[in-house]
């Protein structure tokens, strides 16, 4: 057969011109099958791109009921294909290749990489959710370790397209009941905690309790310190959104103590460093907060991790907390400059306007950073108690002079609107910070002098306690004399 249409085959550009000679389809198909898995020899000899691409064109014809070999050559035709469609066909149809040699099911191994990463670049989600269906026979093959990373692959590489938490939840909800039926323990545990760090994202709080809360009892039980650390740490991170700060502090000693027994990756430690710091400003301790955030700085910056510039961002917040707000332009221009950007640029806003105690600039940074500043919780929630610990003091500073003033005049002062400076200045006389009261029909305030205390009476308190203490004496001996 070879010889015959050998002249042609080597024609070059237009190889199968002959072809049409070949009266049917079936045929023409048949012929082409041929070629691809007998290799002639005078093909082995001089393998054209060309001729090579040619061969691939005729033989989609019938592409769509048959199946490529499972070999390197496949996977080149793949690489060589002009769209990724093209080419996630052409891998496609090695995946039906029943072959389960090892050489096979190390090609398809490579195949299933490549088309995940085709399709993470077309943001195509729901044909790698499809793909993780298809591909369960084939786990049926290969060994349970590979199974685990390859289906941890391609969730991580549906966590890459852009609004697709609900299709990662979604999917992870169907790989744990596949893996809970296929008694795929290894496997279940580590995609139920990436669901429940999902599920924690999308703010489901309670159900991702509940399936922390099974999950951290069944990994202690096999003690899997690696995989316990994860879940440790993701209870902090989830007790800390509850505003539950005595248990995100348990769980979190209980990832240090189960990371001291083991090797923990860098990352991880400096996950479990920044968890530490943000817990540790939440109790105002900004500065054992600072030596943690910076511990979490250095390692993710080793690493080129995005985290670090977050790290960075948190080490100048704690600055500005403990009255440095100096530091920060001098810790950016050391440690930050391949960092610089809008996250750094708010953080050195604020500094600004904290240093120079001015509530206008604050108000200006917190509207031009919005994302950077009130779209951040931890950052958020800190700047909120940094501004009204600002305004109070503007506000005392400003009312001291005087006995009666008109509530306008001092919002004119401060810069502020003047609903926004009579709620306040009515918290502050609730919460008892200056004596006063607001006469609204007006508009004024009216400031009354702090009473004066009489020393006599704290004396007179203190006397009375020091006869009791005396009278009991008295009591007690007594009553060792008449026993």
């Amino acid at each position: 057969m070879w010889s015959k249409y050998k002249k042609e085959i080597k024609q070059g550009p237009f190889v199968f011109s002959f072809l049409p000679r070949l009266v049917s389809q079936s045929l023409y198909c048949s012929f082409t099958h041929a070629i691809v898995a007998s290799r002639p020899p005078f093909l082995l000899r001089s393998p054209s791109p060309i001729l090579t691409y040619q061969l691939r064109c005729i033989f989609s014809i019938n592409m769509s009921s048959s199946h490529l070999p499972a070999t390197s050559e496949s996977l080149d035709l793949a690489s060589e294909a002009k769209t990724p469609s093209e080419a996630i066909n052409i891998l496609y149809q090695v995946l039906d290749n029943p072959a389960s040699s090892s050489e096979a099911l190390r090609v398809k191994e490579q195949a299933i990489a490549k088309i995940s990463e085709l399709l993470r670049d077309e943001n195509r989600g729901e044909d790698l959710r499809g793909l993780l269906t298809t591909l369960r026979p084939f786990f049926a093959l290969i060994p349970k370790a590979k199974t685990a990373k390859i289906v941890r692959g391609i969730i991580d590489s549906v966590a890459k397209i852009p609004n697709s938490t609900d299709l990662q939840i979604s999917l992870c909800k169907e790989m744990v009941e596949w893996t809970r039926a296929e008694k795929r323990t290894f496997l279940r545990q580590r995609v139920e905690a990436r669901l429940a760090a999902l599920l924690m994202d999308s703010k489901e709080y309670s159900e991702a309790l509940t399936l922390l809360s099974g999950l951290v009892k069944e990994v202690r039980r096999l003690d899997d310190k690696l995989l316990l650390v994860d879940i440790d740490l993701l209870e902090s991170k989830l007790h800390f959104s509850l505003r539950n700060l005595p248990k995100a502090k348990a769980a979190l000693t209980a990832a240090r103590t189960a990371a001291n027994a083991i090797y923990v990756p860098p990352a991880q430690q400096g996950t479990i460093d920044l968890q530490s710091g943000i817990l540790h400003a939440e109790e105002k301790d900004y500065k054992t907060a600072y030596s943690y955030f910076f511990e979490a700085f250095e390692a993710f910056n080793a690493l080129d991790d995005p985290r670090a510039v977050y790290s960075l961002k948190y080490m100048l917040l704690c600055k500005i907390m403990v009255n440095q707000a100096d530091d920060v332009a001098g810790i950016i221009s050391s440690k930050a400059l391949k960092f610089l950007g809008p996250e750094l640029d708010a953080m050195k806003a604020v500094a600004d306007a904290y240093a120079k105690r001015s509530l206008k600039l604050f108000e200006t940074a917190l509207q031009d950073f919005k994302a950077q500043l009130d779209e951040d919780p931890i950052v958020h929630r800190h700047l909120s108690s940094l501004y009204d610990t600002l305004l109070e003091q503007n506000l005392c500073r400003l009312i001291e002079p005087f006995s009666r003033v008109e509530i306008g005049h001092i919002a004119s002062l401060i810069e502020l609107p003047v609903e926004h400076v009579e709620k306040k200045l009515s918290q502050m006389i609730l919460d008892k910070k200056f004596a006063g009261t607001l006469d609204q029909g007006v508009g004024c305030l009216i400031i009354f002098e702090d009473p004066k205390t009489d020393a006599i009476f704290p004396a007179t308190l203190e006397t009375i306690q020091n006869m009791g203490k005396v009278v009991d004496s008295l009591f007690v001996r007594s009553a060792k004399i008449m026993a």
